[in-house]
């Protein structure tokens, strides 16, 4: 089995790393254990032949970059923030999506390991935006934007199908320059 990962990028509390095959049983029990959390909001998913499927595309698919937030004080995977839709060229943007597990919700891993994500994107991504759109009543994901400087640019009606449902979303958005900084 290979050795751990070397990190994508460090924080005081978190660290970043890639999706690997090897993480199915972790993540897939996590996720399992966080359906409550989740629920309405997301599906991230919970048998191992559906995670295959997934990390196989953040890992493949050049338009994706996957990034598992792990906590440092006990090397678990405390939740994942990927940037999917890379537009490369004059655009350099990406659209994020994001989930904390039970064991680590309210902890501030998230939020640090965002900032991570965010650093990563405007430096070694060479992205200028990322768009985050969320369901306005998920108030625990609109704290998380905004307390990573995200701004609030609209809304969109009827955006994703969620749950079998065609559901609207606050259009959050951030992009690199003076107002941002690695701090948030």
């Amino acid at each position: 089995m290979p050795g751990p990962p070397t990190p994508l990028a460090e924080g005081p509390r978190t660290y970043l790393r890639p999706f690997r095959p090897e993480d199915a049983d972790e993540f897939t029990a996590l996720a399992r254990a966080s359906g409550e959390l989740h629920r309405p909001w997301l599906f991230p998913p919970d048998e191992p032949a559906a995670y295959a499927a997934y990390a196989g595309r953040l890992i493949e698919d050049p338009a994706r970059a996957g990034h598992l937030v792990c906590a440092r004080d006990d090397d678990r995977i405390a939740g994942f923030v990927n940037i999917n839709n890379i537009v490369r060229g004059a655009f350099r943007c990406g659209a994020l999506g994001y989930g904390a597990f039970a064991h680590a919700a309210g902890r501030g891993l998230m939020s640090e390991g965002l900032g991570l994500v965010i650093g990563r994107a405007f430096g070694r991504l060479g992205l200028h935006r990322l768009e985050a759109n969320v369901q306005p009543a998920n108030t625990a994901s609109v704290a998380l934007v905004r307390r990573a400087g995200f701004r609030l640019e609209g809304y969109s009606p009827d955006f994703l199908l969620v749950d079998g449902e065609w559901r609207g979303h606050e259009r959050w958005a951030i992009t690199a320059g003076p107002s941002w900084t690695p701090s948030g």
